[in-house]
């Protein structure tokens, strides 16, 4: 398992409409994986490997490049950033929190807190509020040269390294370089096999503020199948009932039936699921009661297409310690694999 690349990948800044550090390290990964990568207007790459006969079915992999994070909205006269928010936070997480500011002068590391009184001068009542995601600040510790060197616009990303656990695997951004992780490596693992179908792999954008580049690139590749490639909850953990936990971590690939954006094609959840029993790889099926995921965008595009979820469950989610399971991963690997391979 190629556990560097991923690092590599969770480590690249890259939040909505700011995705191309990611694409350029993909682009470099890729090369001569594919018969054809172009970058649509959007930002999203759009790489295509040709089948052996005319009028191929089209599979589409849908993998978004970019990770929840902030742009800078104001900078006050202080040099404090003021961010709003490019994905899902819940403010609760953000407390006290490492950062890293990038900037067309270069990456500034920086503190994020929220304002108000610290431990020692607030009243207890105080200490029971949870600000909300606008009231949070970033220090860079330059006071007025701030304004310098930041603008507003420029975009700011959790700073966590990547850790190896035993088993596990933690890192911010897992949502979703999982996904690009598993579009390179599905590739290379093909090889030669799969060429009765032509298939695409979408490293797309924007994704985590309403499937934005997923839509542009669908639309464009108009796909029989599309499998979209992503995270899911993991909430086998302490203080959550069974019913809700999505998926138990250790236990396979998730095959998503459902979530807000989307229901997957009845007979493709089949197809795979009888793949996964006959290659005796490990699964569970998954359904999400809100959010979404970039296979809705190639199910929804020009005339539809049957679309099914291929998930990795992750505890922690929108985090920087976001966990996932080595043998998922590979579970999810090896599915993608073999149903390629299918053609």
């Amino acid at each position: 398992m190629n556990i560097d690349l991923l690092k590599r990948l969770c480590e690249m800044p890259g939040v909505p409409g700011h995705e191309h550090r990611v694409r350029a390290l993909i682009e470099d990964e890729i090369d001569g994986m594919f018969d054809e990568v172009t970058t649509d207007p959007m930002g999203s790459l759009l790489c295509r490997r040709d089948a052996t006969k005319k009028d191929a079915t089209k599979v589409m992999l849908l993998c978004h490049m970019d990770e929840i994070g902030f742009l800078v909205s104001h900078i006050d006269k202080k040099g404090f950033l003021y961010l709003q928010p490019v994905g899902g936070f819940d403010p609760r997480n953000l407390f006290s929190r490492r950062v890293l500011v990038c900037t067309d002068e270069g990456d500034f590391k920086g503190v994020m807190n929220p304002g108000g009184k610290p431990i020692h001068i607030s009243a207890p009542e105080d200490r029971k509020k949870v600000p909300q995601v606008g009231e949070f600040f970033v220090d860079l510790g330059m006071g007025k040269k701030a304004r310098d060197v930041v603008k507003v616009g420029d975009f700011v990303v959790m700073d966590e390294p990547f850790t190896e656990m035993g088993d596990k695997l933690v890192s911010k951004a897992l949502d979703n370089r999982i996904a690009c992780w598993l579009g390179i490596e599905a590739i290379r693992k093909l090889g030669k096999k799969g060429k009765g179908a032509e298939i695409h792999v979408a490293f797309t954008c924007q994704e985590e503020v309403g499937l934005r580049g997923a839509r542009t690139a669908s639309y464009a590749i108009q796909p029989d199948i599309g499998l979209g490639i992503d995270v899911t909850l993991a909430c086998d953990t302490p203080g959550i009932p069974e019913k809700d936990a999505t998926t138990q971590q250790g236990e396979g690939f998730g095959l998503h039936v459902r979530d807000s954006s989307f229901i997957a094609d009845k007979a493709l959840v089949s197809e795979v699921e009888a793949l996964a029993k006959k290659k005796k790889i490990p699964y569970q099926r998954t359904m999400l009661a809100a959010g979404g995921q970039d296979g809705a965008a190639a199910q929804q595009a020009a005339a539809g297409a049957r679309a099914v979820g291929i998930t990795v469950g992750t505890r922690y989610i929108h985090t920087v310690t976001e966990m996932i399971d080595k043998k998922d991963l590979q579970a999810a690997l090896d599915i993608l694999v073999a149903y390629l391979s299918e053609y």
